[in-house]
């Protein structure tokens, strides 16, 4: 209650009355003046009248303690024991709050980023989010319900911007341990056929049992090592690349029994396969306008080393004339087909007939090139149905197609078919969506009985064109026609020679962006990206397997002939495992180094300077079954000066809020005028007398 001025008057003109009236009592009291006094009061009350004192009450009530409970939703938090102790700590946690009205609780749950591709888990951050626009006054205390890894701690010697106690309840047991492994170092390119190093390490948190650990080391999926190692070692190991583009190795440690995750037991490198300068054998029957067609191509491609052979002299034409004196030289067969034959990418037969050049058993030795990983195509011409074909020697084990001895000779527009509608090799050319195709016309092709593997084009009457087929570990396509170079001279507008060459050479050489049956996958920040190639049909739906271990059915969505796709957001970050049908692959969704799984062992470290520093408390809720032990709450009124070992304690704020004011004039209406008339009146009796 409070009393202020609202003059009626200027104060300077209320001073001065004020200053006349002191004069005249002052003369009046030295000359004995009879009522004097009273009249000194009468000109006392005019003076407050004309001060207007207002007598001001305000009315005001307590604000509520705001108390900050910080849930950990982290993907280390993911696990059902400790998923059960959140959910159990923080109804319980609510139920004794609520026994305050004056707490305000506020809960936060502080989970991964998803717009970030390194998760950690970030308390503190939400801590400051939450109280944001709280008065630093009104803040009673911060809980938070955690596994104890959390990632953003501040410096102990910096401010959280309140004054009172940070307690933890901790979720998880003491003995816990867990057993990961992590890729320490690794090169991102190399070159394929070339031996690499990636270095990995295994490490265990917590008590785990005595012992080596077992590895598995995988590549492109296919198990290629199983080593004994010791937790904490670097272990470095060597593996070959055996293919371009995208290469996968995943080192998979051994789970242990009772281990808290096993989302961490495996560990992937990437890394992509370079040709260093691909070998190319081009051996051509005779000169021919496709010669130059084939011969260019490979030329422009500064990757490529070519070797061009033209046969024009048989074996039985060599005699004794001096080399000085010949305009050819000896074709060196042994050379090329029995010494180096290993160290081609790809051998190409040009129109290539069987003259004696090459020994029978030469043949069967490509044959076994091919059947142990090597690339042939046979771009065949009209010796091909002629006596002299090398489908006649023991290369016919690998042909994908026989000649049946005539060729078709008529104008046709080569088109794709139903599988080469689908096939990554000829799927999208230019030009084949139109009817018919909007590329120039061929005008013979070599019969065959009906092939093996995929006939992807077609000619004349749907006649095989182009034959792609898998033998043994190798490849071989066949090319029924030796017209191509019309293409690429742009007769009749000419058509998609050179894409559709180096995807017949790139495929033969394996690469994976080719494969007719692949499943791959790839990250795009929190967005995981699924691709299904198939020329099979629909292949149903993908089953993804999440760091966590759980499964998920994904539809995939047909978005070209043979290419069904899907994009799907993740809330989990680690190692992702795609399958579908026979095909699986893995993906690693986030930075491989993400904090949430380096440890994932609870512990009460990281947060205890905190909680000493602030007189809080930090309480692992792990009790016996799946019940969680609370400590009760203990509101203090003033600053928390002793840490209570049993209790959360909680600083109760004394703030108000101004609901209203009550003014009253004190010398306003009945009230002034009485006091007046009193002092009038005393005045008029004392002089009367």
């Amino acid at each position: 209650m409070t009393i202020e001025f609202s003059p009626l008057l200027p104060w300077i003109a209320i001073g001065v009355l004020a200053a006349l009236a002191l004069a005249l009592a002052v003369v009046g009291l030295a000359r004995r003046v009879r009522g004097t006094v009273f009249r000194a009061l009468a000109l006392a009350v005019v003076a407050l009248a004309l001060a207007n004192p207002i007598l001001s009450q305000e009315e005001r009530a307590p604000l509520s303690t705001i108390v900050a409970v910080v849930v950990d939703r982290s993907q280390s938090q993911a696990s059902p024991e400790r998923r059960t102790m959140t959910d159990a700590a923080l109804q319980g946690l609510k139920d004794r709050l609520a026994q305050f009205p004056q707490i305000e609780a506020r809960f936060v749950d502080a989970a991964d980023d998803p717009d970030t591709e390194s998760p950690s888990t970030r308390l503190f951050t939400a801590l400051n989010s939450a109280l944001s626009d709280v008065p630093p006054a009104r803040v009673g205390g911060a809980i938070f319900i955690t596994d104890g890894q959390v990632h953003d701690v501040p410096d102990i010697n910096q401010s959280l911007g309140f004054d009172a106690p940070v307690h933890a309840l901790i979720t998880g047991r003491p003995d816990e341990f867990d057993r990961r492994v992590e890729i320490v170092s690794g090169p991102r390119f190399g070159i394929v056929g070339e031996e690499q190093t990636v270095t990995y390490r295994v490490i265990d948190d917590g008590p785990t049992p005595a012992g080596q650990a077992q590895v598995t080391i995988s590549l492109n999926g296919q198990e290629i090592a199983r080593q004994p190692v010791t937790p904490g070692e670097d272990i470095p190991f060597r593996f070959t690349i055996p293919r371009g583009g995208n290469n996968i190795l995943e080192v998979a440690v051994a789970p242990l029994a009772g281990e808290v995750t096993e989302a961490n037991n495996r560990a992937v490198h990437v890394l992509d396969g370079i040709r260093e300068n691909l070998r190319v054998l081009l051996v051509s029957g005779e000169p021919h306008s496709g010669e130059r067609a084939w011969r260019n191509l490979l030329k422009s491609d500064a990757a490529v080393d070519l070797v061009h052979f033209t046969i024009l002299r048989p074996p039985e034409k060599q005699d004794g004339t001096p080399i000085n004196e010949l305009s050819l030289i000896a074709f060196p067969t042994r050379e090329l087909f029995v010494e180096k034959i290993n160290q081609f990418d790809l051998i190409i037969f040009d129109r290539y007939q069987h003259r004696g050049v090459l020994p029978i058993l030469y043949y069967d030795n490509i044959a076994q090139y091919v059947e142990n990983g090597g690339a042939l195509l046979i771009a065949a011409g009209p010796e091909h149905a002629g006596p002299d074909s090398i489908a006649t020697t023991p290369l016919s084990a690998v042909l994908p197609a026989s000649p049946t001895g005539s060729m078709t000779a008529k104008g046709f527009y080569p088109r794709l078919s139903d599988e080469g509608k689908k096939h990554p090799v000829t799927r999208g050319l230019e030009g084949a969506d139109s009817e018919p195709p909007h590329w120039g016309r061929w005008f013979r092709t070599v019969d065959v009985d009906p092939p093996q593997g995929q006939t992807v084009m077609q000619a004349a009457d749907g006649k095989p064109l182009l034959v792609l087929n898998r033998v043994g570990k190798g490849r071989v396509a066949m090319l029924l026609s030796d017209q191509g170079w019309l293409w690429s001279r742009g007769f009749e507008g000419g058509g998609p020679s050179v894409p559709l060459y180096r995807r017949i050479a790139h495929w033969l050489m394996q690469e994976p962006a080719l494969e007719e049956e692949a499943l791959t996958a790839h990250a795009a920040g929190r967005q995981l990206e699924i691709g299904r190639q198939t020329i099979k049909g629909d292949p149903g739906p993908a089953t993804i397997t999440l760091p966590s271990g759980r499964q998920e059915p994904v539809t995939l969505t047909e978005a070209e002939p043979g290419l069904y796709r899907t994009r799907i957001p993740t809330s989990e970050i680690g190692l992702f495992e795609i399958a579908n049908g026979e095909l699986s692959t893995l993906v690693h969704v986030g930075a491989v180094d993400a904090p949430e799984f380096k440890a994932t062992v609870s512990t009460p470290a990281l947060l205890q300077p905190w909680a000493d520093k602030t007189k809080g408390l930090v309480h692992r809720v792990a009790a016996e079954g799946n019940a969680v032990d609370l400590p009760s709450i203990l509101p203090v009124r003033g600053p928390v000066r002793v840490a209570d070992k049993q209790r959360l304690s909680l600083r109760m704020t004394d703030e108000t809020i101004l609901k209203g004011v009550n003014s009253m004039p004190l010398f306003a209406g009945v009230l002034g005028l009485a006091a007046l008339l009193l002092v009038l009146s005393a005045t008029w009796h004392r002089e009367g007398r």
